[in-house]
């Protein structure tokens, strides 16, 4: 059993930035995919970044390639999603999630581990 609990959501004005942190109730260092969705009311959820082997390999949407940086911290086992040139369209819960292997789609249905989700909001 993994436990996920995300922080660091807020609000923030277009083109700021924010780190969202996850933290995992178990070490998830190695052996797990680790990666940030995202959803707003009405849509499905979607993804954002994943992270494997401590950084080993990563992935982006190409929504937020260049802005967003996952990144992990292998002594705690926290993820991080660090967000920079944050726009209006970034606007969404985020959510933290888990699976285990290697990282392959990044797609909802592919994890298991789910936490709470942080809402970030970006006005223009």
């Amino acid at each position: 059993q993994v436990l996920l609990v995300e922080s660091g959501g807020g609000s923030v004005q277009a083109g700021g930035s924010l780190r969202l942190s996850c933290a995992a109730s178990r070490s998830v260092a190695y052996g797990y995919c680790m990666g940030w969705f995202r959803q707003v009311p009405g849509k499905e959820r979607e993804g954002v970044a994943s992270i494997y082997g401590g950084g080993y390999s990563t992935d982006y949407a190409d929504s937020v390639k260049g802005r967003f940086t996952i990144s992990q911290d292998n002594a705690k086992g926290t993820v991080y999603l660090q967000m920079n040139i944050l726009k209006p369209e970034d606007t969404a819960m985020y959510y933290c999630a888990a699976r285990f292997g290697v990282c392959g789609r990044l797609v909802q249905t592919d994890f298991g581990y789910w936490g709470q989700g942080t809402q970030v909001t970006v006005s223009s």
